[in-house]
């Protein structure tokens, strides 16, 4: 028995102490406690549960926030990820299947002959006609040990081409044609479809004193090889070198199915070498732009007389600056032909003062205007990389990366679309016999990328809800619902459980919801204050990325516009809506006047294209050049870089 701590006596018992711990040890026992092992702090929580229930219950809250709070540390949804990019794997593929003739392939030249039930005789019997062997036939048994080492699609439709058409299409007399010798020469030059020419060599056979299975041999490694490499030409052409989604989880492409098969075919009708190795590229009129300018700027003077205008350069009008020379050289130089003819007088006039005076504030409007930055007159570091523009061979690099990017493409975009530039943000609307339709946009910042991808247009909706989506709600809704529970129900939201039942956001378990323990939906009601403003144009995708209004009408007027969270916000969204539509504006701004959430379908096909290209033609057909702000042309040449080594490993093998 314990001893009292002053006195060292044993302590009193009062009747009512023994009364009421025998009533709380009652009590406890009752209600399943084991006292024993109920900690002092435990206690006091235990007397505050049975004595001052309130006060516990609001224990238990400040508790469970201080533990949210913790947790929501934590409690993270990762953005997608850059990928350390795989090239295409080359493999060994055995022609030996090639090596012998199939019954199926010997088609004697002699006509059916329709029989009767009467007996035959030996004179109603006609002789079989001998098998002809070509030369191809006599010299398939050299396939028996060879092989190629190529991409599996292309080692796949050699056999298959050879197994259908058993004859030889790069070969005669015991060596190469012309045809062949044409196309030889022609896929040395494809670097001017921003490809590799290494990729495509073929050696010429030596075949001099030669003779029987040796020269076979010669000629059909030949014919083997030269087919390998016209379809690897094509399949680069067509698909790309590079599969976009193995670079990013931002880019979501389909790779282009190619017909080889009937591509080889093809070569082997064609009357002209050097047309058939031309059409294996991208058709579209956007390829055929960028082929121009990629030969324009291989034949220009490297940078001979590059303008520099010195960093830090900052002007206002009615300042004075040793630079102003320089910039108005620029614009001079880098302004378009119908830009310094509407100011060619203040060009002309121009004796190099170093004063900022009005008619150069005008000019260096115009020239902001016509390089889509905000015409302020004020020059700074935008304006200024503008005038200066980039080295030729920075654009040359830029232009070869926007070929390859435009393989992934569908080759003809369509007549009627949406084609939105995340590097140019800017988004526009084509259709035959209407004004296009061009306007600035908002992307997503660089932690919250836009996808590269390409959808169909479906939906306009008035007067939308704004569904906030996971990633959001788990990102940046949690810490503020860890300090106020109650944050969403006063700010506008909706909460609402699977099955559709709304309740307060005070009363949900935020952490169980970040560990995907509960599931909630969450969504802005209506309104001025509506993320997606008064109308959106949904093409559902797996992105969740769509075109909308915005609130925050500010950011337009930046000459940078990263700043959503991946969704595509639109400038002047009401007459985006009414051109997907086939309607007015003003059609547009009746049924979003009525406030009512609705919905209306859009008739036609119309595609919308979700880009990034850092080089890219105009609607007047110029290339323009954009800075690269989600750094994907660093990851993008990483991975031709890495192509090219696999391919360098084969050819060196």
């Amino acid at each position: 028995m314990a001893l009292s701590e002053c006195t060292g006596k044993k302590p009193k018992r009062s009747v009512l102490g023994t009364s009421l711990r025998a009533g709380l040890m009652a009590t406890v026992l009752f209600s399943g406690f084991n006292l024993v092992s109920v900690e002092p702090a435990s206690a006091q929580g235990l007397f505050q549960r049975l004595f001052n229930p309130e006060a516990h219950r609001r224990q238990q809250e400040r508790e469970r926030q201080q533990d949210l709070s913790k947790k929501v540390v934590t409690a993270k949804v990762s953005a997608p990820r850059y990928l350390n990019y795989t090239a295409d794997s080359w493999k060994k593929v055995s022609l030996a299947e090639l090596s012998e003739i199939k019954s199926a392939e010997v088609k004697p030249d002699v006509q059916p002959v329709e029989t009767t039930d009467a007996p035959s005789t030996e004179s109603d019997s006609l002789p079989q006609a001998p098998v002809v062997l070509t030369a191809f036939d006599t010299a398939r048994p050299a396939l028996k040990d060879m092989s190629l080492t190529v991409l599996p699609e292309v080692g796949s439709a050699v056999i298959s081409f050879y197994r259908e058409h058993p004859d030889f299409v790069w070969v005669k007399d015991g060596k190469p044609t012309e045809k062949a010798i044409a196309v030889r020469s022609s896929l040395a030059e494809t670097g001017k479809f921003a490809l590799n020419p290494e990729d495509y060599v073929v050696d010429l056979p030596v075949t001099e004193g030669l003779e029987g299975e040796a020269l076979d041999a010669a000629t059909m490694r030949f014919e083997m090889e030269m087919s390998a490499a016209v379809l690897t030409y094509v399949l680069d052409s067509r698909r790309g070198r590079v599969d976009p989604n193995r670079i990013s989880e931002y880019h979501d492409l389909p790779r282009h199915e190619v017909d080889l098969v009937a591509a080889l075919e093809g070569f082997k009708a064609a009357a002209n070498a050097e047309t058939a190795v031309a059409k294996a590229q991208p058709q579209s009129e956007h390829f055929r732009k960028l082929t121009e300018e990629l030969a324009r700027l291989r034949a220009e003077d490297e940078d001979a007389d590059q303008i520099v205008i010195a960093p830090g350069t900052f002007l206002k009008a009615g300042k004075s600056s040793p630079e102003m020379k320089n910039i108005v050289a620029a614009i001079a130089k880098n302004g378009s032909q119908e830009l310094k003819s509407a100011h060619e007088e203040t060009l002309t006039a121009y004796d190099g003062a170093e004063l900022y005076s009005p008619e150069l504030v005008e000019l260096v409007k115009a020239f902001q205007k016509e390089a889509k930055l905000t015409p302020d007159g004020i020059i700074g570091k935008n304006t200024i990389n503008a005038m200066v523009g980039e080295t030729n061979a920075a654009k040359i690099a830029k232009v070869e990366l926007a070929m390859e990017r435009s393989r992934w493409l569908p080759e003809e975009l369509g007549e009627r679309k949406v084609f939105i530039n995340q590097a140019a943000f800017t988004a526009t609307y084509t259709a035959p016999d209407e004004a296009p339709l061009s306007m600035r946009v908002v992307v997503g910042k660089k932690s919250n990328q836009t996808n590269f991808f390409y959808d169909k247009i479906e939906i306009v909706e008035y007067n939308p809800y704004w569904g906030v989506p996971y990633s959001i709600i788990v990102n940046e809704m949690l810490p503020k619902l860890a300090n106020d529970p109650s944050y969403l129900d006063r700010a506008g939201y909706e909460v609402t459980t699977p099955g559709g039942r709304q309740v307060s956001s005070s009363a949900v378990d935020w952490y169980a919801v970040a560990s995907k323990q509960q599931s909630v939906n969450v969504r802005q009601y209506p309104g001025s204050s509506n993320a997606l403003g008064e109308v959106k144009i949904l093409f559902p995708n797996r992105h969740h990325i769509y075109m909308h209004d915005t609130p925050s009408k500010n950011l337009f007027n930046k000459d940078m516009r990263a700043y959503s969270h991946g969704c595509i916000r639109l400038q002047d969204p009401k007459a985006m809506a009414a051109a997907v539509l086939g309607k007015s504006k003003d059609y547009v701004s009746s049924r979003i006047s009525g406030g009512q959430n609705q919905q209306e379908q859009v008739t036609g096909d119309i595609p919308v294209y979700v880009s990034y290209f850092t080089a890219w033609p105009e609607l007047d057909g110029t290339v323009a050049f954009y800075t690269d702000v989600y750094d994907r042309d660093m990851h993008l040449l990483k991975a031709i870089e890495k192509t090219e080594a696999e391919r360098e490993k084969v050819r060196t093998s």
